[in-house]
């Protein structure tokens, strides 16, 4: 591809120019802007940590002095003092938690423009992609983060001082806590080996098994109407099955692993106070620091058993960054257009050749075109000839193209696509409307202009009937227009195309649906643009339309077949079938 191609496939979603390194560090970045609140919440770690220590202390005042001694005051000073340390301690870990929250949205409000372009683009080169996917998985990063999962990574740096505040209490009871550290290491490292790849198996099992639902649901009136459910089902259930299979491996494994954790840390708390026992038998230590020694046995293990009881957890969130990551390695930022004037809508395209993955042959192969202002092209062709493609590829929506493609003499790429799409008019071949009124569908979900809404309206010859309407231009659409006909949705969506009157009108179809009123009108409003001096490109299958064409451009298996004026059109289609050609 030359460095002039850019066209459909620099605005296109599916040009990777990331590297997954430059990815990992966007997301990294997002992390790192944050680090102010992530020291605070080390700060807030260490004061509770530290605080921790405060219960141990207290038995070794209780069982070592006030008992002996029986001195009262002594027993309510150091209970009003252990008092105040732990509301400080609770004060610091409601603080840190409480940090947390704000930097779980504080990535979000960092990241959610971003994906939310990342999404859009990915779901231009692949329709049947989820777009919803990269917002949930945003939610479970910044879920983990702000979860306690968190605070075993910032609780870890505190064992090697719990422990070695047992080795002083007594080196038997710093070799116990040592030992059980390791093995609870050793568990959970071995967490990790068992674990990790049957739980991204079953997380990526379970995203497609949604997906395919998800999809099918789609067609529920297909599906219906056609008795397809019994079929579809199976698929599914062969699908939900396996997955299922995989989770209840997972979940097993994730189930013996806490058993073996559970025994593990009860046999800690156990052995901790036994090796205590006897050593106050023995006179080599005392009550008070026996059970001081048991707390901070178990307060220097926590950590561990957290990460072990939160794996899945960690797991699950690191894949979906890891997938995040993906996503904006494959869908890098846009970089911003050069040409911000309104276009005159003047279309060359030269020597371009779509394709798509897992294709072998060329969808359009060596096209070349010029689309002067103030004229009207209609393509026609069979199903299949790349009529659709061709449009695609003219409005920068096609990820896969060679050649250039030219807007006014200039790169499609270079354009500020901002102003750009103002001044374009697309009627897809399959139409969509989306959820809000019929009002914000025609002005495109701008701020609205009530003359400029009506206008549109009137030259798609729809006006009257949506005053028809009991709400009239406030009249809901429905999701994907589904409150109204095939034929009102493809005149709303005329309408839109039409709004704001575009330099570039590009119709896929536009007379599909639509009755021989409609078709009156479309012919009305093309021959409109027409005297605007607007571009036109109607891709059709029907012929009556062709009579406001001035060129006839008939595509067959991807390549320009015929190019000429109507007149040149009819007489060699005239001269085609006089010779029994098609």
């Amino acid at each position: 591809m030359t460095a002039t191609t850019a066209t459909a496939a620099v605005d296109s979603p599916a040009v990777a120019v990331n590297k997954p390194g430059s990815a990992r560090r966007e997301l990294f970045a997002a992390l790192a802007g944050l680090k102010r609140e992530f020291w605070t919440v080390g700060l807030f770690s260490l004061a509770a940590n530290a605080l921790m220590l405060a219960p141990s202390l207290y038995m070794l005042q209780v069982f070592d002095r006030v008992m002996v001694s029986q001195n009262g005051l002594t027993l309510i000073l150091s209970t009003l003092i252990l008092v105040f340390m732990l509301g400080f301690m609770g004060f610091a870990e409601w603080a840190r938690s409480r940090l947390l929250v704000r930097i779980g949205v504080r990535m979000d409000e960092r990241l959610n423009a971003r994906l939310f372009r990342a999404s859009f683009d990915a779901q231009l080169a692949q329709p049947k992609a989820n777009p919803a996917q990269a917002f949930n998985d945003l939610t479970q990063v910044r879920q983990f983060l702000t979860g306690n999962g968190v605070f075993a990574f910032f609780d870890v740096p505190w064992m090697p001082i719990y422990l070695a505040v047992l080795f002083l209490l007594h080196p038997l009871l710093g070799a116990v806590g040592l030992g059980f550290a390791l093995i609870l290491a050793t568990v959970a490292w071995f967490s990790h080996r068992l674990t990790a790849q049957p739980m991204q198996a079953a997380l990526q099992a379970s995203v497609q098994v949604s997906a395919e639902q998800q999809g099918k649901l789609r067609n529920a009136e297909a599906i219906e109407a056609l008795g397809m459910l019994g079929a579809l089902r199976g698929r599914w259930w062969a699908r939900y099955s396996a997955q299922a299979a995989v989770q209840g491996h997972v979940d097993e494994l994730t189930h013996r692993l806490s058993a073996l954790t559970k025994f593990l840390r009860y046999t800690q708390q156990s052995l901790s106070l036994g090796v205590g026992g006897w050593l106050v038998i023995h006179g080599e230590l005392t009550p008070g620091a026996m059970i001081a020694g048991n707390i901070l046995m178990t307060r220097a293990l926590q950590p561990i058993d957290l990460i072990v009881n939160t794996w899945k957890a960690f797991v699950s969130a690191r894949t979906a960054f890891d997938r995040l990551a993906e996503l904006i390695t494959a869908q890098p930022e846009r970089p911003a257009g050069r040409w911000v004037q309104v276009p005159l809508g003047i279309v060359e395209l030269k020597n371009v050749t779509a394709t798509a993955v897992n294709r072998s042959e060329p969808i359009l192969e060596a096209i070349n075109l010029t689309l002067p202002a103030g004229s009207v092209t209609c393509v026609v062709g069979p199903s299949g000839s790349g009529k659709s493609t061709l449009a695609r590829v003219i409005l920068g929506l096609w990820p896969q193209v060679d050649g250039e493609v030219l807007l006014d003499s200039a790169p499609l790429a270079d354009w500020d696509r901002s102003v750009l799409g103002p001044s374009i008019g697309y009627l897809p071949q399959d139409v969509e409307l989306m959820d809000g009124t019929l009002a914000q569908n025609i002005a495109r979900f701008g701020e609205i202009d009530s003359e400029k809404v009506i206008a549109a309206a009137r030259r798609a010859d729809i006006h009257d009937l949506i005053l028809r309407f009991a709400r009239g231009y406030d009249t809901p659409a429905g999701e994907a227009g589904n409150l109204l006909s095939a034929g009102q949705r493809q005149r709303v969506a005329l309408a839109r195309a039409l709004y704001g009157d575009p330099s570039l009108v590009i119709l896929d179809e536009p007379n599909a649906n639509l009755d021989d009123a409609g078709e009156a009108a479309l012919v009305a409003a093309l021959q409109d643009l027409k005297g605007r001096v607007k571009t036109v490109l109607v891709m059709t299958h029907r012929l009556n339309i062709l009579r406001v064409a001035d060129r006839v451009l008939v595509l067959k298996q991807g390549r320009v077949a015929y190019d000429g004026t109507l007149n040149e059109f009819m007489a060699h289609n005239m001269a085609q079938k006089t010779h029994g050609g098609t």
